[in-house]
């Protein structure tokens, strides 16, 4: 499981260091906020809110561990603990996990957790027409879900997977109730501390406590609203006018002095699972050409653009893994910056330059600002990036299907390898029986010390194939007003835990 490095805690200097415009923000909303509510900004809306049908991160950002639990729970640390779980067992081969399940546990209409629901939910995500395909090799490796009594069931495995209870806890493994299936795009019935009560499209989603919670007591917070602010002016303006209490994922980091400046905030910089690319489309001529890929792994600057468009927040990586994974492999020395070198490579592939490519830019700040950044270094050796901003929606269903020549993307999903580069089908087109074959036997042993070479040798695979240019590890800043306790300051996963969450 990822090892979340130590947070770092940025508090206010006080008055004396705050700058004017941020001295005369006094709005009486900061005073007039219950206490009993909070309401945070986020960069992206979802398309939906059933994590288990779509791979968008946004989508765990509102329900997970609100609204819709797992088995087990992944901390703020990484650490594994159990959630609708109360303890496991694994057989001696790893092909068995038993669990015996929290007795008491309901469903916000009241109804029954037991195992047959955690039983309906695997099937369905293990079902060839699930649209499960964010953890699809997961749930492909069940080969059966059987049901001791109502509170215990087993997970026979084809092979033997360590990672088990840490999957088990994202995202894509919530077990849904059974009876609401086809509303949970819209309104998910889970066993969470949080109902939804509104999704206004286009603006918010609003939650609001759930009687029925096991652990009501233990929640401080009656409603939690998420706002949708992709501009990062306007996720200033919000905070500053008191219309957001806060940001844990902030995207306006070039306004972060002003925050650090002022005594209402706290600012927070932490760690995350992200690996910050620019895709490719291995499918399409030039990019199917390695030497093409491999010189544009060479025309990237990473530090630049994590000084340029991260105000200088963030670690270089040189492949799919980051910093935080088990078995993280230092590769960024493989394509050190060398524009001479990436010109090379083009006309040993045949290119004829100038080569004109659409670099598409979905709505976060480190790819319509980092866009500009890269499209500058890729001109320096001949290639004209045409930039095409797109909104979410529209990346999901533009270059997510396969239909791009260049993207920038941060994939937040932990040792997500398997998902993204075993299946061809997967939206960059990669598509290698030798990287297939080692994540098989990565798959099939239990070794620590095979584990950690067979890792090692997907990171170098990917490195040499230059599937992608790996570009950086994102840190994850958080600002918030002062008195807000429990907001998770790095990402392991991403979540909100507003179940922990509440004001001093």
């Amino acid at each position: 499981m990822p090892n979340v490095k130590r947070r770092t805690v940025i508090r206010g200097l006080g008055l004396a260091a705050a700058g004017a415009p941020l001295a005369a923000a006094a709005p009486l909303a900061f005073a007039q906020r219950r206490k009993d509510s909070v309401v945070l900004g986020m960069v992206l809306e979802p398309p939906g809110l059933d994590p288990t049908s779509g791979a968008a991160a946004a989508i765990g950002e509102i329900v997970h561990y609100n609204v819709l639990e797992g088995l087990t729970k992944i901390g703020m640390d990484g650490a594994v603990t159990p959630l609708l779980a109360e303890r496991w067992t694994v057989s001696p081969d790893g092909k068995a996990y038993t669990f015996a399940l929290k007795k008491g546990v309901k469903y916000s209409d009241g109804a029954v957790f037991d195992a047959q629901a955690v039983k309906f939910s695997f099937d369905r995500a293990r079902d060839p027409k699930s649209t499960n395909k964010a953890k699809k090799a997961l749930f492909e490796n069940i080969s059966s879900v059987v049901v001791h009594d109502a509170h215990s069931l087993t997970l026979v495995l084809d092979k033997a997977d360590a990672s088990i209870p840490f999957r088990l806890g994202e995202n894509t493994a919530v077990v849904l109730h059974p009876n609401s299936v086809a509303q949970a795009a819209t309104k998910p019935v889970g066993t969470g501390p949080f109902v939804v009560e509104t999704w206004n499209k286009g603006s918010s989603v609003v939650l609001a406590k759930s009687p029925a919670y096991r652990d009501a007591a233990r929640v401080r917070l009656a409603k939690v609203t998420f706002r949708f602010i992709n501009d990062p002016a306007a996720q200033v303006a919000a905070l500053l006018a008191g219309d957001i209490d806060g940001m844990p994922r902030f995207g306006a980091l070039q306004a972060l002095k002003q925050f650090q400046a002022d005594k209402r905030f706290v600012v927070e910089v932490g760690s995350t699972a992200g690996k910050g690319i620019m895709s490719v489309n291995n499918r399409k001529a030039p990019f199917n050409d390695v030497r093409v890929r491999r010189a544009l792994a060479h025309a990237v600057d990473r530090q630049a653009f994590i000084d340029g468009a991260q105000e200088g927040l963030g670690r270089p990586i040189g492949s799919h893994f980051a910093p935080t994974d088990a078995g993280y492999l230092d590769l960024t020395k493989m394509y050190p910056h060398d524009p001479q070198k990436a010109m090379a490579l083009l006309k040993e592939a045949g290119v004829t330059t100038p080569l004109n490519v659409t670099l598409t830019l979905p709505p976060p700040q480190y790819a319509r600002r980092g866009g500009e950044i890269i499209a500058a270094q890729l001109a320096k050796v001949g290639i004209t990036a045409k930039i095409e901003n797109v909104e979410w929606a529209q990346w999901l269903s533009g270059p997510f299907k396969g239909n791009f020549d260049l993207t920038i993307i941060n994939h937040v999903e932990p040792l997500d390898y398997a998902t993204a580069y075993a299946d061809p089908k997967y939206y960059f087109g990669y598509d290698s029986e030798k990287f297939r074959g080692l994540v098989a036997q990565l798959a099939s042993t239990s070794d620590a010390k095979e584990k950690t070479r067979l890792w090692q040798a997907i990171q170098r695979q990917l490195a040499e194939d230059a599937v992608n240019v790996y570009i950086w590890n994102p840190a994850q800043v958080a600002v918030f007003r002062k008195g807000l306790k429990g907001l998770w300051s790095s990402s392991p996963i991403f979540a909100n835990d507003m179940g922990a969450v509440s004001w001093s």
